[in-house]
């Protein structure tokens, strides 16, 4: 157990957050997705659901600001105009630990790539469908550059 970590981020996925270099995309999928065979590194959140995941993630690891869009998820049927009430609780995470960043929609074999592409995947145990998303890390910047 660390001070200020979230309990739920366990020695594996801590190494791997800190490992990521700017830029690097990490993957959090639900429990349908096929992670064992896409995964560059595959970080095992058995019994997790995706939210809480997700939460305990954004509190350690930030967001990049250097390119328009840093946050992705799935969609549904492949429609990046439909939205489930998961998607509604991803933005609700994404808004209170990354505040300005939009939660971007891409189509299904689009998201897919990119999550095949990502530095590392974390695959959680939640059961709704569409439960996915990718996070691009960003830099922490120097003290005194009033960005900290």
């Amino acid at each position: 157990m660390l001070i200020g970590i979230p309990a739920l981020l366990g020695p594996e996925l801590l190494a791997v957050l800190r490992a990521m270099g700017h830029g690097d995309e990490i993957a959090i999928v639900d429990g349908n997705y096929p992670a064992e065979q896409d995964a560059n590194r595959l970080v095992r959140a058995d019994g997790l659901d995706l939210i809480p995941v997700l939460d305990a993630i954004l509190t350690v690891l930030p967001v990049d600001d250097f390119v328009p869009e840093a946050l992705f998820r799935s969609s549904v049927k492949g429609d990046p105009q439909l939205i489930d009430q998961v998607h509604r609780e991803m933005e609700v995470v994404c808004a209170k630990r990354a505040p300005g960043r939009k939660l971007v929609a891409m189509q299904g074999a689009d998201f897919y790539a990119r999550a095949r592409s990502a530095h590392a995947m974390v695959a959680t145990s939640e059961p709704r469908l569409y439960a996915n998303i990718i996070i691009r890390k960003g830099v922490i910047y120097p003290q005194g550059t009033g960005k900290e």
